[in-house]
């Protein structure tokens, strides 16, 4: 049932479609272990209610802790450095619904000069590795820098991020504090910009940079650009279990887990 969860969410298939792939493809059920001359395929219901557990037992920070310490190795243990940084998922705005309102513990956020509805994926990575070690999921009118303490596991010397989090020295020695702080700074004051601080800014994004190629699996690959379900509980579970956080992780390491079986 855990592998066909994460295929479902692998190729973004809802219960019926996911179903009916597994009796399509004979590739997908020779990965989950079903043989159709033994056993059917387990229906949408059945999916549903599995997914339903996860989320009714809390599994989901359990099973992203798994996938963790499944792909422990020299090369891919979490390291001394951690980037920080947070992207909104959206969810729908209209109220055409049965309920003529939008989800309850959905907000809405402004970034630049748009608004956007629905919740933010904060995650903490590895500088080295690339690989996320920190998730949290939150609504998206939570600013960037009030989940920054449970972004840290503790042991850092650099802290990267961008200008969100800037002067936020106090939190992040709360829970880190060796690290020294390496996140973005505001580059203009009193309408002057500052050359040396662009510079120096250009020098942290080259390693800051690899959150994104967590967040470009997230949205891109898994199709996690909006959100599936109502409510924070089920999309976080979602993130972390099959698709954020759990598979993005093996995605984003696969050569490297490839190269430690291979003659």
């Amino acid at each position: 049932m855990l592998r066909i969860h994460f295929i479902q969410h692998c190729f973004n298939f809802a219960d019926l479609a996911c179903e009916e792939a597994l009796y399509d493809s004979a590739s997908l059920r020779r990965f989950v272990g079903i043989d159709l001359g033994r056993e059917p395929v387990p229906d949408a219901t059945t999916l549903l209610k599995f997914r339903r557990l996860l989320n009714d037992s809390k599994l989901g920070e359990a099973l992203f802790a798994k996938s963790r310490s499944g792909t422990a190795s020299p090369r891919l243990q979490v390291n001394t450095g951690t980037i920080v940084d947070a992207i909104i998922i959206g969810a729908p705005s209209s109220t055409k619904n049965a309920d003529k309102a939008r989800d309850p513990e959905m907000h809405q956020s402004r970034k630049g000069q748009q608004w956007y509805f629905g919740m933010k994926l904060h995650i903490g990575v590895d500088s080295q590795s690339g690989l996320a070690h920190s998730p949290l999921v939150t609504a998206a009118n939570v600013h960037d820098k009030h989940p920054l303490p449970d972004l840290l596991h503790g042991a850092e010397r650099r802290v990267y991020g961008d200008s969100a989090y800037a002067s936020q020295k106090a939190l992040i020695e709360g829970k880190a504090p060796n690290a020294k702080d390496f996140i973005n700074q505001r580059t203009r004051r009193n309408g002057i910009a500052d050359e040396a601080v662009k510079v120096k800014n250009r020098n942290k994004s080259r390693i800051r940079s690899r959150v994104e190629h967590v967040f470009g699996v997230v949205k891109r690959l898994w199709g996690f650009g909006k959100v599936r379900y109502r409510g924070l509980t089920k999309n976080a579970t979602r993130a972390f279990t099959a698709l954020a956080l759990a598979l993005a992780n093996i995605y984003l390491s696969r050569q490297r887990l490839i190269a430690q079986v291979r003659p």
